[in-house]
Parts: C-alpha cells; sequence; structure tokens
C-alpha cells in the first residue's frame, strides 16, 4: 500500500527530506507539484524517521508543501524490443518525440548475474583496428576501459566499435555529453545503418547530476534483459568520469565524509557494480562492456582510473590520437589469439610490439644526435610503417588482412632471421617477395 506524506522538511540542490516511516533504501517516490504535474524522486539514506530523497529532475517547482507518495518500489526501466531505435534520458523517459515505451518494468541496480550461469569467455568481437584486434583483443563479455585525456576522440573510437560490432544490440550510456556529442552519435547510427539495433540512454551535461547517475544502470539493466532472452549485447558507456563526478556532488551534499580527492569512499563499489554487469550466461546471450575513462591532467593515479583498472580487465589507452601499444592490455587476449585466431597472431605480434619498442630507443638516438647504425635506420623506417598501417586509428582492416599486413611490414624492413619469431612460423607466413 502506498504512504503518502504532506510536506517536505528540508531542500538542498537535488535532495529532500521527508519525515516518513516505513520506507526502503532505493524505493520510488512521486511529488506531485501545485501546478499538476509530478517528478520521480528515490530513497538514498534513512536516518531514524528522517529520509532523504534524491530527486530525478529539476527541483525548480517543488515546495515544502507539496506531496510524497512513497510507490512500494525501486527505480524501474521499460522493457521490450520497441526499445530499438530509441533514445531516452537517464529516468527513461524517451527525448527523441517518440511515443511512450511499453513492455515489462524491470528492476535497475539489481545485483550482478548470478556466477553459476557464467562460462568462460572464448569469442572475440572482432572491431577491424588493428591496435584492438591484433595486439589487444576484445573479447565477448569482457569489461574494459578507455583511458583518455579530454579531447581524444574517445567518442569516435566508441562509434568504430559500435559499428563493426556483430553484437545483436548496441545499447549506449551517455553521461555528460554536449549536445554535439549527443548529435555525432545519432548521426554515426543513422549513417552506418545501425539505429534499429541501438538503444542510446543519454544524459546532457544541462540535465541534473542524479539523472547521469541513472544512466549506466537503465542502459546495464536493459542489456541483462536482452541478453537473457539470448542476444549478445555491446554495451558503450561515456564518460564514467561524468559519473564519478555526479556521486562526488550528490555526496557532497549529503555532508558525507570525502574519501580520495573529495569523492565518496563508496566509489570502488559503485564502479564495480556495474562493470560487473559484463556477463556471458551459459546457453543464452551476453554483455560486453567498453566504458570510457577520461584522466584528469592524464593522471593514471586519478582515483577514478585507479579503481576503474582494479575491476576490468585491461584497458585501451588513448593518447595523442592512437591507441598507445605500451599503456594498453587486454588481460583475456590470451583466450583467443592462437585458438580462435590464426596460429600466427601471438608471435608475429609480440614481435611488432618488441621492434617498435626497440624504435623508440632507435628515435630517441636520432633525437640525441648519436650515429645511428644500420639496425636503427630499420627500426626508424618500421616505426614509420607500423604507425602508419597499425596505430592510425582511419586504418579499417579484418584481422586476417591485419596479420598479413604485420608480415608484409617485417618484410619491407627486416630479414626473415632478425624479427626473432620461431622459424616454423617465419617459414609458413614469411611473404614470398621480400623488400628487406
Amino acid at each position: 500500500m502506498k504512504t503518502v506524506y504532506e510536506r517536505i522538511n528540508d531542500m538542498r540542490g537535488n535532495l529532500i527530506t521527508v519525515t516518513a516511516e516505513g520506507v526502503s533504501l532505493g524505493e520510488l517516490a512521486r511529488i506531485d507539484l501545485s501546478d499538476g504535474r509530478y517528478v520521480y524522486a528515490s530513497v538514498l539514506r534513512i536516518e531514524g524517521n528522517q529520509v532523504t530523497l534524491q530527486v530525478f529532475q529539476n527541483t525548480r517547482g517543488i515546495s515544502t508543501g507539496n506531496r510524497v507518495t512513497f510507490l512500494k518500489h525501486q527505480m524501474q526501466a521499460s522493457f521490450s524490443d520497441s526499445l530499438l531505435g530509441r533514445r531516452l534520458n537517464g529516468a527513461g523517459i524517451p527525448i527523441d518525440n517518440g511515443p511512450e515505451i511499453i513492455g515489462d518494468s524491470i528492476n535497475i541496480g539489481t545485483a550482478s548475474f548470478n556466477p553459476v550461469r557464467r562460462v568462460i569467455p572464448r569469442e572475440m568481437v572482432r572491431t577491424n583496428i588493428p591496435m584492438i584486434d591484433v595486439f589487444n583483443c576484445l573479447v565477448k563479455s569482457q569489461k574494459i576501459p578507455i583511458f583518455s585525456v579530454p579531447g581524444e576522440p574517445y567518442n569516435a573510437l566508441l562509434m568504430r566499435i559500435a559499428n563493426q560490432t556483430d553484437a545483436d544490440v548496441v545499447i549506449i550510456g551517455g553521461m555528460g555529453l554536449t549536445f554535439k556529442d549527443y548529435q555525432a552519435f545519432i548521426d554515426n547510427a543513422e549513417e552506418a545503418g545501425t539505429m534499429n539495433k541501438t538503444v542510446m540512454f543519454i544524459h546532457r551535461a544541462t540535465d541534473p547530476a542524479v539523472e547521469c547517475i541513472l544512466v549506466p544502470d537503465m542502459a546495464l539493466a536493459c542489456a541483462e534483459k536482452f541478453a537473457i532472452n539470448g542476444k549478445d549485447v555491446l554495451v558503450l558507456l561515456t564518460d564514467m568520469t561524468a559519473f564519478a563526478d555526479a556521486l562526488k556532488e550528490i555526496s557532497i551534499t549529503m555532508d558525507q565524509v570525502p574519501s580520495n580527492r573529495g569523492y565518496p569512499g563508496s566509489l570502488y563499489s559503485d564502479l564495480a557494480a556495474r562493470y560487473e554487469k559484463a556477463v556471458l550466461i551459459d546457453g543464452s546471450g551476453s554483455i560486453t562492456i567498453v566504458g570510457v575513462t577520461t584522466m584528469p591532467g592524464d593522471d593514471v593515479t586519478h582515483p577514478i582510473p585507479d579503481n576503474t583498472g582494479y575491476i576490468t580487465e585491461g584497458q585501451f589507452y588513448l593518447h595523442n590520437k592512437q591507441i598507445d601499444p605500451f599503456g594498453s592490455l587486454s588481460r583475456l587476449k590470451q583466450l583467443v589469439i592462437g585458438v580462435v585466431t590464426r596460429e600466427d597472431h601471438g608471435s608475429l605480434a609480440n614481435a611488432m610490439i618488441r621492434l617498435y619498442a626497440e624504435s623508440k630507443k632507435a628515435r630517441e638516438r636520432q633525437g640525441m644526435g648519436f650515429k645511428l647504425s644500420k639496425w636503427d635506420e630499420k627500426l626508424l623506417t618500421y616505426s614509420k610503417l607500423f604507425e602508419k598501417r597499425m596505430m592510425n586509428l582511419e586504418v579499417n582492416l579484418p584481422i586476417e588482412q591485419a596479420l598479413d599486413e604485420g608480415w608484409e611490414t617485417l618484410a619491407e624492413c627486416f630479414l626473415p632471421e632478425e624479427v626473432g619469431i620461431k622459424q616454423s612460423i617465419v617459414d609458413k607466413y614469411w611473404p614470398k617477395v621480400k623488400v628487406a
């Protein structure tokens, strides 16, 4: 039975306090405004009979005399196949001028999937980006962030991944987006012809902070439902730093004692609860999560990337508009390299990265004016080709072609005995026409 209270005791930012009994954490409430409209809020804290709620929209128009009705259930999303092709805000309300979503009501922010029904991932997610497919494979059901700084083309990278994936459903959770970024996702999906399998939950920079917190939960709750129904779902979250900053803003408003750099002490748990939704379900679908984390000042020790690194399974480090081969790591790549990909994959990738690392030293010697050896000159030539053919984000190659391109690059710069690859592999894959 719903309980109704006629008075709001206190208002601070998007938080209100009500004297109430018999409510629970996360419970949804409706606030009736004097002009006939209403807004929703959820229970954030309970101290005795003092209940603090966070309002999901702007609190303008709310007065202490407004009625608050507790609805006896948590915040929910509406789920059905009609979500495909739609755009909604953090509260699950359509923002594309389309009709209301009619479907099943599902709770958001629930526990991660039952470990008993999880299986070890064995499938590769193809992106046609050589720096991912060749050197740090993305694996189905993986949770992995893109570490970057503001200004890097991380949203463009997400769009590339969305366009290339063979996932059944792509869910984009945008947090703190500018209108330009928001429109870019729409334009990309329409141009790529993927809008009919895409769902967008969007929090714009001008929207209330509490809606920012809801975006990942809305996106992941719907993703889980699609996965249970046998769909492979790719969830793209940008930017998780905006999500963490919204948590920080609300915790400060609630006078909570801050932890590292003002962020709440629950930051690790708040991030883990979302990332751990990645899953490969036995006999059903999967959820793969790629989330952008912008690092203030390019500081990987900042609390957000630092906590993220403990939770996720590697990272793609976006630097100078390229995926950095030394800062990037996929901890699940060994499950697919040489297993579901060609036998030469691992040996070739290791050799190319090793030679590129040596070329960086040769470049330093060149910059300091040292006399270069013939080997240094080979390395410098190789580094230019490697950056052009592998690191350039405009390159779009299936992994088989990317591996062939890797062998061609080695052959243009080195002799077979100089690359340090097992002879049997060299004999089988070294290009027949050698330049070096």
